[in-house]
């Protein structure tokens, strides 16, 4: 049994609802997306009281169940307009679980800011967030953690949410207390500004009860081993994602100066410095970690702790999406001054790719010389923490800030910024991202070294939708996607250990169903919030300009797209 708990902001009341059996089992991105559908969120103004905030644990919750913690939170996206469910590492949803909550959802709207604290005793209190507001995350933290003690997790909107910026996510705190892991995209942060919720502390507690204890303490050991075997895990845990830099780079699909090339450095002329191998030794020689768990219990330890030169460190974690929207996008080569924007993101609670997308745009457009790295500090440092006119409007993401000013390279989909993997060369990632109800999200289904030349739309786009099903089915258990090599392979293991661990009868049929049944709710409600199939295009220079160094231009249209995906649909039916 757990409880889920529906909270009403504007009295600041609680009704508790209990959990059993497969309901605790369809949490995460499915739970969203039924319930945002249901709500009728499709059509409410998406910064509104009417627009629920839904928080969501896993069923392994609580455990050290390797990559099992992950926290979904969900709204509609005031940025793209359609369904969000933005996931997170950390140790939210971990806190969660220990108090046996499945979640919870923030409705309305408080009066005042307010900060909620779950309490182990099963209370729930409400506090004034005076004294707290324009705090930077990490202080916020700090103060937070002086006065609930260490023994809790955090969840904070930093200053850009508080004024509704559409950059913000919502950051949680990882191991080591640091406020640095985000539910980063869709602008899921300028939603809890809307409902003036400053922080939310959960206590940590006990691990949670489970229908069979034994059976699932013998799962978590016996995947435990599963993930050890995998050599891919152990890439991971030496360089973490930033290895696809190395990948990516070489294949001439990570995203510079806007897009224009894709390519970063010539590595057999030059030294990419942000190499996921190059960041890896030079860490190792300044006594960073290469090594680090955003998770409780994870093994996979992709994360990291970067140094400076002096051993100090600077932030934590430089992840490959920083390093290719945040980093070669914007023309910056030194991994020193992606370290320190980085840091500035994080305390500001805001999406590195968003904000990385729009820079890219601003500097395209002549503001800037790629790669001015003053000009980058400036616009986070000042006019975004500050809340200026001309910072309200970066905070509004790459979409608003290119209508403004009439620009014609904006690299967005649904009006959010692509992640970085170039359409044009890593295509079935640029696929996911073109069809996905969540915008242009890599994490929806990502293939990045899926060899795609010379094959057709059809064989394309039901690779990606394999992929979507199964990421979707991850994202609805709690589950990181980078352990997707061991529970892709062992899907009996991980419904049998489902079953163990809430007393359902399910069948292996469960799992895929799940993602299947998620796609189609997603898809039902953009469907509602009135998204059509031209919104699934690529911005038109992606399709005219030839990428260096492969030439590669985009093939695919939206249209082309849907009728493979209605093929797919029809081998494989949603089940109720």
């Amino acid at each position: 049994m757990r409880t889920y708990c529906h909270i009403d902001l504007s009295t600041h009341t609680v009704k508790k609802q209990q959990l059993n059996g497969e309901e605790i089992l369809s949490a995460g991105r499915h739970f969203i997306a039924k319930t945002l559908l249901e709500s009728g969120a499709a059509k409410v103004d998406p910064l509104s009281p009417e627009n629920p905030l839904i928080f969501s644990a896993g069923p392994f919750a609580g455990t050290n169940f390797s990559n099992a913690n992950r926290t979904s939170v969900g709204c509609k996206s005031p940025l793209t307009g359609g369904i969000k469910e933005a996931n997170s590492g950390g140790t939210f949803g971990f806190a969660l679980g220990q108090l046996e909550l499945a979640g919870f959802t923030l409705n309305n709207t408080s009066d005042n800011w307010t900060i909620i604290h779950f309490c182990k005793d099963g209370s729930i209190n409400f506090a004034s967030a005076e004294g707290y507001m324009g705090m930077g995350n990490f202080e916020t933290a700090e103060k937070l953690h002086e006065k609930y003690g260490k023994k809790c997790s955090i969840g904070l909107c930093g200053p850009v949410g508080e004024y509704e910026g559409l950059l913000a996510g919502i950051a949680f705190s990882d191991i080591d207390l640091r406020p640095s892991r985000l539910s980063a995209r869709g602008g899921v942060g300028a939603v809890m500004g809307n409902k003036k919720v400053k922080a939310i502390i959960v206590d940590l507690h006990k691990m949670p009860q489970f229908h069979e204890r034994k059976k699932v303490m013998g799962a978590v050991r016996e995947y435990n081993k599963m993930l050890k075997a995998e050599p891919a895990i152990d890439n991971f845990a030496k360089t973490g994602t930033a290895m696809m830099s190395d990948v990516i780079n070489t294949l001439g699909g990570i995203p510079v100066k806007n897009f224009t090339s894709g390519r970063a450095v010539d590595t057999s002329v030059d030294t990419f410095k942000l190499s996921g191998d190059y960041l890896r030794e030079q860490n190792i020689e300044r006594g960073g970690e290469t090594t680090h768990a955003c998770m409780p219990g994870c093994l996979i330890q992709c994360s990291n702790v970067y140094a400076d030169a002096d051993g100090n460190e600077v932030v934590s974690p430089i992840e490959y999406e920083t390093i290719g929207l945040l980093g070669t996008n914007c023309g910056i080569s030194e991994p020193d001054d992606l370290a320190k924007l980085n840091w500035l993101a994080n305390d500001l609670g805001i999406d590195t790719i968003e904000l990385g997308g729009t820079l890219g745009v601003l500097m395209d457009a002549g503001d800037a010389e790629f790669g001015d790295v003053a000009f980058m500090e400036k616009i986070i440092d000042e006019d975004l923490r500050k809340g200026s006119k001309h910072g309200r409007l970066v905070a509004q993401g790459a979409a608003r800030v290119g209508e403004h000013y009439g620009l014609a390279r904006v690299p967005v989909i649904k009006k959010q910024t692509i992640s970085a993997y170039d359409p044009r060369v890593i295509e079935v990632t640029g696929i996911t991202m073109m069809m996905t109800a969540q915008g242009a999200d890599h994490t929806a289904g990502n293939l990045p070294t899926y060899e795609s030349a010379g094959k057709g739309v059809e064989e394309l786009v039901h690779a990606s939708l394999d992929a979507q099903v199964l990421t979707a089915s991850s994202d609805s258990l709690g589950l990181c996607i980078f352990g997707r090599s061991v529970t892709n392979a062992q899907i009996d293991f991980m419904v049998n250990a489902l079953n163990d661990a809430h007393g359902t009868e399910l069948s292996v049929e469960f799992y895929k169903q799940l993602g299947v049944n998620t796609l189609r709710l997603e898809n039902q409600f953009n469907d509602e919030a009135g998204f059509a199939i031209d919104d699934d295009d690529l911005p038109e220079f992606f399709y005219t300009e030839a990428l260096t160094p492969t030439n590669n231009t985009a093939r695919f249209h939206g249209a082309e797209i849907k009728q493979s995906a209605d093929t797919w649909w029809q081998l494989n039916p949603p089940i109720a």
